[in-house]
């Protein structure tokens, strides 16, 4: 079923994403109101039992059911689109069920993924434990190298998986490159941009097919609800992932749309304040402790590469300590004022150790492949007065010993 917001998609396609993420995809009731409306209701009614036939069988436009259409949940799927410069989007009850989602939707029995093995915890339970259940083949490389990607190719690769930044080891992937391997063998590519958003980093203008998103994080914001959301080709959302998400139920809620709705309306703001504090943060730490992982720093090893396929840095960076588990948790443990939590992307500062939170699920090994190690702390800077941060690291480095 064709869906409509009553803007007109030439008009808004125009706007620059700050404009699209406060007005894209609105529509409004015959109230006139001026905030989005939440239509919390599961179902829909009809005028006639033909009307509702029609609309099951898709002549007929409108809504039939909240797991597959919600007016709120829709405006946010608009809204998300044109930010990311996508035909469609699909929204989901969190950023795992859009990442799973966006994986077995296409995926099959014989098929083989190709997949950047620093990704979130969960993202890479998916790749080493779910998928092969299901007889779909997976290997992990390390995503900042496209030769590895050329070999990994079989001849049943059907696509490739990965995140930039990854989480939380920062590493950068070469959007373009990557997928211009991917489209030349025929491979779909489905990006993971929770950490950038598309306020900062736009996968599909490289080339990406597929861009998934836990809107948890930046796009709420404020630590407030899940949510998810899958970017594409029309075809690929009505066609393919549609069939999916409709049968399997992993649906967003009208409040949790509306929530991430309002959050999007400062994402620019929150994203950029948060990107230069972060860029502060990190000057401060470069100099106190032994290693740090911060795109937006020139030490980083691929700052380069981050700077010309992002607008900004971002505010999550990852850094090391003197020692290992006991000193790092020693530090988060001393911390006054940025909480310790395994959320990123809130407007408060957080930190944790991805070693014993976020990445405990995995082996050993996997970590140590990935590079997390016990001495890894991830920081996600706030919209706090960033020297309020550095007197806060400072004093909690102090009482740490470290």
């Amino acid at each position: 079923m064709k869906r409509s917001t009553g803007q007109d998609r030439a008009t808004t396609a125009k706007w620059r994403p700050a404009t699209q993420a406060v007005r894209g995809g609105t529509a409004r009731s015959e109230f006139g109101e001026t905030s989005e409306a939440i239509f919390l209701t599961s179902g829909y009614a009809y005028d006639c039992a033909a009307d509702a036939a029609d609309r099951f069988a898709g002549e007929q436009q409108g809504m039939t059911y909240s797991r597959l259409q919600n007016p709120t949940v829709e405006m946010l799927e608009q809204r998300i689109a044109l930010m990311e410069g996508a035909e469609a989007a699909r929204c989901t009850a969190s950023g795992m069920a859009a990442m799973t989602a966006a994986l077995l939707c296409q995926l099959e029995t014989g098929d083989h993924v190709v997949a950047g093995r620093a990704l979130f915890g969960s993202c890479r339970w998916l790749t080493d434990t779910l998928l092969p259940k299901f007889g779909i083949e997976t290997t992990t490389i390390d995503a900042r190298d496209p030769d590895l990607w050329k070999a990994a190719i079989t001849p049943n690769t059907k696509a490739f998986f990965f995140e930039t930044p990854a989480n939380p080891t920062m590493d950068i992937v070469d959007l373009k490159a990557v997928c211009d391997i991917a489209h030349e063998n025929g491979i779909v590519s489905i990006v993971d941009n929770a950490f950038a958003t598309p306020a900062l980093q736009r996968p599909m203008e490289f080339g990406a097919d597929i861009v998934a998103y836990s809107a948890t994080k930046m796009m709420d914001g404020q630590g407030r609800v899940l949510a998810g959301a899958i970017c594409g080709t029309e075809e690929f959302i009505l066609e393919t992932l549609l069939p999916f998400t409709r049968n399997t139920g992993p649906t967003l809620s009208a409040f949790n749309a509306w929530v991430v709705l309002k959050g999007l309306e400062t994402l620019d703001l929150r994203i950029r304040r948060q990107s230069e504090s972060a860029v502060t943060v990190g000057n401060f730490l470069e100099g106190r402790v032994p290693r740090i992982l911060h795109p937006g720093l020139a030490s980083h090893p691929q700052h380069n590469l981050a700077m010309a396929q992002m607008d900004a840095c971002g505010p999550i960076f990852s850094f090391f300590v003197d020692g290992g588990r006991r000193e790092a948790h020693a530090l988060l443990d001393a911390l006054e004022l940025i909480d310790i939590s395994n959320n990123i992307g809130d407007s408060r500062s957080l930190m944790t150790h991805p070693a014993s939170t976020t990445h405990s699920g995995l082996d050993e090994s996997v970590r140590e492949e990935m590079g997390i190690e016990e001495s890894m702390l991830r920081i996600n800077v706030g919209l706090e007065d960033p020297q309020d941060l550095i007197d806060d690291l400072d004093c909690a480095l102090k009482a740490a010993g470290l």
